[in-house]
């Protein structure tokens, strides 16, 4: 065939790409270093118009972008300003991920300076329905799909990843996506997420993260038979062809990315999350949020609300709503400081915390039946068939939402412990905002201004009776950022409970008297970074007086050396 006839217009046509049939194959060439084309299309180097005269002469820009410089901050001001005209939070979603594909610094920046408004775009609630539209609104991949077609070929698709230097991963098996249940292949939106907040709040660098979706199937109906789903179309592989697989992967991360590579594991079901727990906490460096960031961050709260309540941690009694990974992993924690404060044996401090889930109140006679994790919180006592009952009973002075259904936290329910406490603490933690167990308008109503309230999802204040109430809010990202940066600074090898302890410490510490003043027992986030360097550092002095940490020397400043580490999403200039 004559070349000048060809599709490309005369152009010779070295790799014979266009004289091809779709049937015939063709070899993807790509070019190695970033300039002209490729440069504004590597999101990690793209600055879009903020490339200088000179920048624009060096690397072959000139003609591909229009002549005018304009500064990062610009930049900033116009996306802001473009976002903010979606009516959906799942429009300024999209624009976001598209952002963070195409200008990696800029998306950075952005989340930086605005992380008030933009933390529940990009974070629970708007996250939750970006997972459960995933499949309708992908575009592009992130991170890394490992499903069961890659058995015994998982260490070959870990090397398929550009970056050889990763320091945290974030993994889910999609089964338990926040209060939505099982999405399968799209819960990848929440690694995806959870990593931006590792860069943007706990400054771990873009390329040291790695977001990870392991497809064992979904037994999720409406998804099986969804055209737009993107996963393996059959149920959820279980038992030993599961524990193999997650085996499988687990070698393959230490074999591919060392002994120092944190782990975090997310949203996977109960029955899974506390044996992987179990079983690799040993072995490998590894953090489940939903079990340990949750508790931590809850803990802080706790320790913060006793500077408006009274008491210490020992003197107040808790109710939880809710005995699955986040429920109980909040109460051990909680059982180890008080322990840890009064000297008294573990199992004495968990008589102060009583468990409510689906059967009722845990109780001793219902030990035979119980799974594993709930059985130490099966204390004496009759059957008490419901949470009002049992906060009746029990007249607890905490109460804790973390089952995964809204509107349980009644009025009956609220009107109720606050007839006996002067300051009821209550928290509806579960997510996104429609799972929360009650709402702050009725939290606050319903106590009639007397409940300190915090939520999982953020809420907005509340009047009641001519006062502006501000509902807290305790939410992981306030931990896992600042904890996954505290790990990686002081090269930690295991995480020890009394890091997620230290951590809990750090952060209450960062409650003012301002904050106090409006009932808040979680300091606001426009400090969120600061208040990340300060967990980082308390993590990994913690770290470092355990023996676990393996970075050598110490620094002698730890809070100052945190945030040296912090990724910085200024533009760079290029030679």
């Amino acid at each position: 065939m004559d070349d000048a006839a060809t599709v490309g217009g005369g152009v010779e046509d070295t790799y014979g790409e266009d004289r091809a049939t779709e049937e015939q194959l063709v070899t993807p060439w790509t070019v190695s270093v970033a300039s002209g084309y490729n440069l504004l299309r590597d999101p990690r180097y793209n600055k879009g118009l903020a490339f200088t005269e000179k920048e624009r002469e060096t690397h072959y820009l000139r003609g591909l972008l229009p002549p005018t410089v304009i500064s990062q901050e610009l930049q900033e001001r116009k996306i802001m300003h473009n976002i903010r005209q979606y009516q959906l939070p799942l429009q300024r979603y999209m624009a976001m991920m598209d952002l963070q594909e195409g200008n990696e610094r800029l998306f950075y920046k952005l989340l930086i300076d605005n992380v008030e408004e933009l933390l529940p775009i990009v974070y629970t609630p708007t996250v939750g329905e970006a997972c459960q539209k995933y499949g309708s609104i992908f575009s592009r991949p992130q991170g890394l799909y490992i499903s069961l077609k890659e058995k015994g070929k998982i260490l070959e698709v870990l090397k398929n990843w550009p970056e050889r230097s990763i320091q945290v991963i974030v993994v889910t098996d999609g089964e338990r996506i926040l209060g939505l249940g099982d999405l399968g292949c799209q819960g990848m939106g929440i690694p995806v997420g959870k990593l931006s907040l590792y860069t943007a709040l706990g400054g771990v660098r873009p390329s040291a993260c790695l977001p990870i979706t392991l497809d064992v199937g979904t037994n999720n109906e409406e998804l099986l038979n969804d055209e737009f789903y993107i996963g393996l179309r059959q149920r959820r592989a279980i038992g030993q062809e599961y524990a193999d697989f997650l085996h499988e992967f687990m070698a393959a991360v230490k074999q591919n990315y060392g002994e120092k590579v944190l782990i975090q594991f997310e949203d996977f079901a109960n029955h899974n999350a506390f044996d992987l727990l179990a079983r690799y906490g040993t072995t490998h460096l590894v953090f489940n949020d939903d079990i340990q960031g949750t508790a931590s961050v809850v803990l802080a709260g706790l320790v913060a609300a006793l500077k408006l309540v009274g008491g210490t941690l020992a003197e107040h009694t808790y109710l939880f709503l809710g005995a699955g990974e986040a429920g109980t992993g909040i109460a051990e924690l909680i059982a180890l400081e008080m322990s840890r404060q009064t000297k008294t044996p573990i199992d004495e401090c968990r008589k102060k915390i009583w468990l409510v889930d689906s059967k009722g109140l845990i109780v001793s006679a219902r030990k035979e039946s119980l799974q594993h994790f709930k059985k130490p919180w099966a204390h004496e006592h009759e059957h008490v068939g419901n949470l009002l009952d049992a906060v009746n009973a029990i007249k607890p002075t905490v109460l804790i939402g973390t089952s995964g259904k809204g509107q349980t936290f009644t009025q009956e329910v609220v009107e109720a412990i606050s007839s006996f406490n002067e300051m009821p603490i209550i928290l509806a933690l579960s997510n996104p905002t429609s799972q929360a167990e009650c709402t702050a308008e009725q939290a606050y109503t319903w106590s009639k201004g007397r409940a300190v309230f915090a939520t999982g999802s953020p809420f907005d204040p509340v009047e009641y009776n001519g006062k502006i109430y501000v509902p807290g809010q305790a939410n992981n990202a306030y931990i896992f950022p600042g904890f996954g940066l505290g790990v990686v600074m002081s090269g930690a090898i295991r995480v020890h409970d009394d890091m997620l302890l230290a951590a809990s410490e750090a952060l209450a510490q960062q409650v003012t008297q301002e904050n106090f003043d409006k009932g808040l027992i979680y300091p606001p986030f426009s400090n969120i970074r600061k208040i990340c360097a300060h967990i980082a550092a308390n993590v990994a002095a913690k770290a470092y007086e355990l023996g676990l940490a393996s970075r050598r020397p110490r620094p002698k400043d730890l809070v100052k050396y945190a945030e040296s580490c912090m990724y910085s999403p200024i533009y760079r200039n290029y030679r």
